[in-house]
């Protein structure tokens, strides 16, 4: 079987999830019928030891990065350590990145990635935190600030810290098959991966929440019955408001309008009821408040770039765990 080693970048301030989370994919993987397919080594500038970002953990390197071979994929992480990086690890990565075969940057490791200018003309998210931050830093990169994996030719790139997962699993798939990803996933109890453009977080998470008490439990009420009126006559009838002063009450303490909160909720809605039932699409249609099939294929479609039958083939599938 053909070998893929990896080589993952360690520094002061890494965060420890971007590294074990992708390496214990890759090491799944290289696992199966003892193929070795993924040979994993690590390395700091000097060798030394380094300590994660949350301070209560160190990780010992296997070699220095001047004296590791050259990887099939380099894996950056990222952490805090990111914020302000030893040039010298730029100015390595400027150097020696490109002749990996595979770039994977994980969280802000991609902020690293943008420094030694690997991610010029390249598409590329991170965590959304400092999304806004890497792309006027680094006007050159093309920053999605919304999926949750960007890939891009040989550069790849994740949102925050689980998301390195679904990356990970992502190329495990594409080396290796759906099989072997399906069955890394199982193993590590999580979903075989959501797709790359899934929205890096939820309808609550991506709206605010209201500070007035109305508003805050009209919220809540909404993404308790998805599959009610929730046009903007009968949610400001229901919290007591005009339509139009509901519009503008809503949209200036969430940060959003009604409608693109009921598209979220709605959307979110449904992919769970794909993920977690065998209920039929026109049912979990009508759950979700979209009325017909071909509506929430719309939305999907729209905003996931996926439909929803291909969205359960890829999510719903049986966890079991690891023997």
């Amino acid at each position: 079987m053909t070998k893929r080693p990896v080589l993952v970048v360690l520094f002061d301030g890494v965060q420890s999830l971007d590294v074990t989370g992708p390496v214990e994919v890759f090491a799944g993987a290289g696992r199966l019928g003892g193929s070795g397919a993924y040979p994993i080594r690590t390395a700091s500038l000097d060798g030394g030891p380094v300590r994660t970002h949350n301070g209560g953990l160190r990780m010992i390197p296997d070699t220095t990065l001047d004296g590791a071979d050259r990887p099939h994929t380099l894996l950056v992480p990222g952490g805090e350590g990111t914020r302000k990086p030893d040039p010298r690890l730029i100015d390595w990565l400027r150097e020696n990145a490109p002749r990996a075969e595979r770039l994977v940057a994980v969280c802000t490791g991609a902020l690293l990635l943008a420094e030694a200018g690997l991610l010029d003309g390249h598409r590329a998210t991170t965590h959304w935190a400092v999304c806004d931050h890497l792309a006027r830093r680094h006007p050159e990169v093309r920053v999605e600030p919304d999926p949750i994996f960007v890939r891009d030719g040989r550069v790849s790139t994740s949102a925050g810290v689980t998301a390195g997962i679904d990356l990970a699993l992502a190329l495990v798939e594409e080396d290796l098959g759906r099989d072997a990803a399906l069955t890394v996933a199982r193993n590590l109890v999580v979903f075989l991966r959501r797709p790359g453009n899934q929205a890096q977080f939820s309808a609550q998470l991506a709206a605010q929440t209201a500070r007035r008490a109305p508003l805050r439990d009209l919220q809540h009420w909404i993404t308790e019955h998805p599959d009610g009126d929730l046009s903007v006559d009968a949610l400001a009838a229901r919290a007591r408001l005009s339509p139009r002063h509901f519009a503008r009450a809503f949209q200036a303490e969430t940060g959003t309008t009604p409608g693109r909160y009921v598209d979220q909720v709605r959307l979110e809605h449904a992919r769970r009821l794909l993920e977690e039932t065998t209920d039929g699409v026109q049912e979990v249609a009508r759950a979700a408040g979209y009325g017909t099939s071909e509506a929430m294929r719309r939305a999907f479609v729209k905003t996931l770039d996926t439909t929803p039958a291909d969205y359960r083939r890829r999510f719903h599938a049986p966890v079991h765990p690891a023997r």
